[in-house]
């Protein structure tokens, strides 16, 4: 038995927050019976109309994007740029596919897509502690003792202490007067690579997600996306339990 609103929402209806307001609008009938209680539990037997159209279980679909820049990770903007839906086949537009989490309009590398609200949820919720690496390159030569300081975390937005998981000198180039750092996270807060350059006073000049737990960019050009294969959704799922 599952919650009605969960259901809408695999069947790619509405979001989950959405669907529950179409409930509460009555808009919904189980049986042939309007159904207004939020929390209302169905079973795979049962007949679900809404607007009284029944509705068919969505296909979930799970995809590895190579984002490049100058594409936002929504399903839609309001200035009118680039999304990463764009880079999709025209085969794809209406599977209502949407990114799993966010990357900077100026940050490339690993985006999962999905239309599968579940599988979204255990891949950003924080507790699950999801690992995303970030190759990220920044002016100045970075020092041991700042490398340090991030380790221990660093301030941003004023009162948060941002403690990364793991980070790592990469490389120097003292010609270009540049540092290469790779940084592991386990949430996802809002430019929060930036933020902690920042903080160090080494501002970001190009920034990269490498890594998305045990997947990466291998095989995938900048742009181009392919199909997740079934173990590696399951592993996914498996470690977001495990945390």
């Amino acid at each position: 038995m599952e919650r009605l609103q969960k259901i809408l929402a695999q069947a790619n209806i509405a979001s989950r927050r959405k669907s529950e307001e179409i409930i509460q609008a009555g808009r919904v009938k189980v049986n042939g019976e309007v159904i207004t209680e939020l929390g209302y539990k169905v079973n795979q037997t049962d007949l679900i109309e809404v607007d009284g159209k029944p509705i068919e279980m969505a296909q979930h679909l799970y995809f590895l994007l190579n984002k490049p820049t100058g594409y936002v990770s929504t399903t839609s903007d309001e200035k009118n740029r680039k999304t990463v839906l764009d880079l999709l086949d025209p085969e794809l537009k209406d599977t209502r596919l949407y990114p799993v989490g966010r990357l900077d309009f100026d940050t490339a590398g690993i985006l999962l897509l999905t239309n599968d609200g579940d599988f979204t949820r255990r891949m950003t919720h924080p507790e699950h502690q999801i690992e995303k690496e970030y190759l990220v390159r920044v002016e100045g030569i970075v020092i041991r003792r700042k490398i340090i300081d991030l380790r221990k975390g660093v301030m941003i937005d004023g009162n948060y202490l941002a403690v990364p998981k793991a980070v790592r000198l990469v490389e120097l180039d003292k010609q270009y007067q540049s540092t290469l750092l790779s940084i592991t996270l386990t949430e996802g807060r809002n430019k929060e690579v930036r933020k902690m350059m920042d903080a160090i006073g080494h501002p970001v000049k190009k920034l990269t997600r490498v890594r998305y737990d045990f997947l990466t960019l291998d095989g995938v050009e900048r742009g181009r996306y392919r199909l997740l294969k079934v173990h590696e959704v399951k592993k996914l799922y498996a470690h977001s339990q495990s945390k």
